[in-house]
């Protein structure tokens, strides 16, 4: 049952990266370009969203729908991390054409190219894990 619910969600917030155009690489190469506001405005509004629904959970003491308590751990300190892993980030999606949000968004939108962004993804998720000991955190 638990599949069915997150099979659903997701369909739902694949729809709507389809119909919002989220995933056109023309839009993300308008949003690379600075000639379109139309990402950052999609972009925007999702951490704004993350942003209030954080705030929420922890002056609410929210807790899950199994009924443990939400526990948001507090960020070390730092920004080495986050512009090497944010570089890295940015560059494949660049190069790709595609935040991997959307890849199988784009693969079920009939772009059946995407399935070489997708292995890749697959196998840098994997180099990561092997790595992972060894990486700054």
């Amino acid at each position: 049952m638990k599949a069915l619910i997150y099979l659903f969600v997701g369909s739902i917030f694949g729809l709507v990266l389809y119909k919002s155009e989220a995933i056109s690489w023309y839009r993300i190469f308008e949003m690379f370009h600075f000639h379109s506001f139309h990402m950052y405005g999609i972009i925007g509004s999702a951490v704004i969203l993350g942003a209030v629904g954080i705030m929420l959970i922890k002056k609410k003491n929210l807790k899950s729908f199994s009924g443990d308590k939400i526990k948001i751990a507090d960020k070390e300190k730092g920004w080495k991390r986050y512009l090497i892993g944010g570089s890295i980030f940015g560059l494949g999606w660049a190069l790709v054409g595609a935040c991997p949000g959307p890849l199988f968004v784009l693969f079920g939108g009939g772009y059946i190219n995407i399935l070489i962004a997708i292995a890749f993804a697959i196998l840098g998720t994997f180099i990561y894990g092997v790595f992972r000991d060894k990486l700054p955190h």
